[in-house]
């Protein structure tokens, strides 16, 4: 099992910047693909980022290219989540994921983490 708890998520005003941490635990050598994921109310959740396990492939979301940067350390099992230029479109629950090797989809989420952009 892999353990995801996600930080830094609050109320920013539009054209700000929030940076989101992911701190995994448990089976990490399972891990290949992490990633964030998000859900606006009324909205199906969609992916916004994911990182290989050596952060050298990265997939953006194409709302969210230029303007938010996935990275990932592995010394310290944590993901993170640079967003800048923030808008109102941005405003969701955020989820840091897992999937282990061999699966297109995430395997583990996290307990999400509110990201309201509004002025």
């Amino acid at each position: 099992q892999v353990q995801l708890v996600e930080s830094g998520g609050g109320l920013v005003q539009p054209g700000g910047s929030l940076r989101l941490a992911c701190a995994a635990s448990g089976s990490i050598f399972s891990i290949n693909i992490m990633g964030w994921y998000r859900q606006a109310p009324g909205k199906e959740r969609e992916l916004v980022a994911d990182i290989s396990r050596g952060g050298g492939s990265t997939n953006y979301a194409d709302s969210v290219k230029g303007r938010f940067t996935i990275s990932r350390d592995g010394a310290k099992n944590m993901l993170y989540l640079q967003m800048n230029s923030l808008n109102p479109a941005d405003t969701a629950v955020y989820y840091c994921t897992a999937a282990r090797w061999g699966n297109p989809s995430p395997n583990y989420w996290g307990q999400g983490t509110q990201v309201t952009v509004s002025s």
